[in-house]
């Protein structure tokens, strides 16, 4: 199976998934030079030979045509940093469908328009239509640079709170224990966010857990939560484009604490049909549905897709146990991701049923692998066993268990760290300001006129 699963294609779009960064810098930090694509509507010859010659240091600028119907396919494809929409006053009808369009169903991508300060009309369409920032192509290719990094960083400041939290959970073989750890810690996030007095402000679009079943034996994870589910990761990968709450609330399954499920086919064949960057665009994509999805990859063979994931995640735990196989099969993973250019820096180590009785240390494991040691579980074999064999969750039956509280105080640590944000946007950027009220009193003195 795990052969199978490594001789998935590969249509060479991989380094260009959505959410990929230069793996030595901070994820929210800025491009290095020519590491993003940026997408241009535009029809305008002269107004797309700037721009691309502005952002040249930045990144490449690929050009929409007039059809927008494939605007979806883009942005899954290329993973565009930014998109820029040309308002000059012959294109105003269609900039405006265009970021319509663009606000619905990609609310989180950045959205500037361009245009010219000689053209007072087409700057207050693009008021109006409520775009993050304006680029004056009359003025000097520097200022689209500038107004595009400020726009960037403001974004990247408050990314805790326009997008959930993704926590991929590795584990270099079956057997560690890492299904279980995701679906008890799935139900410990899931509950912890339903005692919540009151979502905070601008959270209102996300909500709940999801769980990517990812790991094998496949589908592990619906077994220990007794889910069924006839929607899975290929078929949400292939329904991108139509990815709403109505669609995941109808078609993903969910347990009956609520947590939604979504699970590798029943058929693996079926994976081959989708390629890693569209598998880690859906990742990306239900990060705005949800405030956590945990992936589990527990088991998983293709280092490909666990290394674009581990870029894509807020958060990466190692999983590993003190067998000494576990420990040389987890080494090598970790040199497979460094050779794909993980920086295994930001990685941490979760040691999974740990007995006092071994001779061999938690920190001894984490200096082996040299990972920071983050969670010690203890080994609590028999107990999940038992569990599991009456159909039920330990941390569900026995909240007093060890493993059970040790699970709980991993969520609430989770919990904490992502959702004490109030998810306020920052102030209104001055420059913009300034220029909607130039341009707005621009307007009003031509009409008093």
């Amino acid at each position: 199976m795990q052969q199978f699963l490594a001789s998935r294609v590969d249509d060479g779009r991989t380094d260009h998934a959505p959410g990929h960064r230069t793996m030595n810098a901070p994820r929210d930090s800025l491009p290095e030079t020519g590491a993003e694509t940026y997408l241009f509507a535009s029809s305008n010859g002269s107004h797309i030979t700037w721009l691309t010659d502005a952002l040249g240091r930045l990144g490449s600028v690929v050009v929409l045509g007039p059809d927008i119907k494939s605007i979806d396919e883009r942005i899954s494809l290329l993973g565009p940093a930014a998109v820029f929409i040309d308002f000059s006053l012959d294109q105003v009808a269609s900039a405006n469908q265009l970021h319509q369009r663009l606000k619905r169903d990609w609310p989180t991508l950045p959205v500037l328009a361009a245009g010219a300060s000689a053209e007072p009309a087409a700057m207050l369409a693009a008021l109006r239509a409520g775009v993050d920032d304006f680029v004056d192509i009359s003025a000097p290719p520097t200022e689209a640079v500038s107004t595009l990094r400020a726009l960037l960083e403001k974004r990247a400041s408050i990314q805790g709170g326009l997008r959930g939290c993704t926590l991929a959970l590795l584990g270099a073989r079956a057997g560690l224990g890492v299904t279980t750890l995701a679906t008890s810690l799935a139900l410990a996030l899931n509950e912890q966010l339903a005692q919540l007095p009151a979502r905070p402000p601008g959270r209102s679009t996300r909500h709940g857990v999801a769980l990517l079943d990812l790991g094998l034996p496949a589908r592990d994870g619906l077994l220990y939560l007794d889910t069924q589910s006839g929607f899975s990761f290929v078929d949400g990968v292939r329904n991108l484009r139509r990815l709403d709450q109505t669609l995941l609330h109808t078609a993903l399954a969910h347990h009956a604490s609520g947590v939604a499920v979504l699970p590798l086919p029943a058929s693996l064949a079926q994976v081959r049909e989708i390629s890693h960057a569209d598998s880690v665009a859906l990742i990306r994509r239900l990060a705005d549905f949800f405030d956590f999805q945990i992936a589990d990859l527990g088991g998983f063979s293709t280092v490909d897709f666990m290394a674009q994931t581990v870029r894509e995640a807020q958060q990466t735990w190692v999983v590993c146990d003190q067998s000494i196989g576990a420990i040389v099969s987890t080494a090598n993973l970790l040199k497979e991701l460094r050779a794909r250019g993980v920086d295994t820096g930001h990685l941490v180590l979760v040691v999974n049923k740990f007995d006092k009785h071994v001779g061999l240390s938690a920190r001894d494991i984490a200096e082996r692998l040299e990972l920071p040691l983050r969670h010690v579980l203890p080994a609590r074999s028999t107990s999940l066993l038992a569990a599991a064999s009456r159909g039920e969750m330990l941390i569900r039956t026995a909240r007093g268990d060890s493993y059970s509280q040790a699970v709980t105080g991993l969520a609430r640590g989770l919990n904490q760290e992502y959702m004490s944000a109030t998810g306020q946007p920052p102030p209104k950027d001055p420059r913009w300001t300034a220029l909607m009220s130039q341009i707005t009193g621009f307007w009003k003195s031509s009409n008093e006129g």
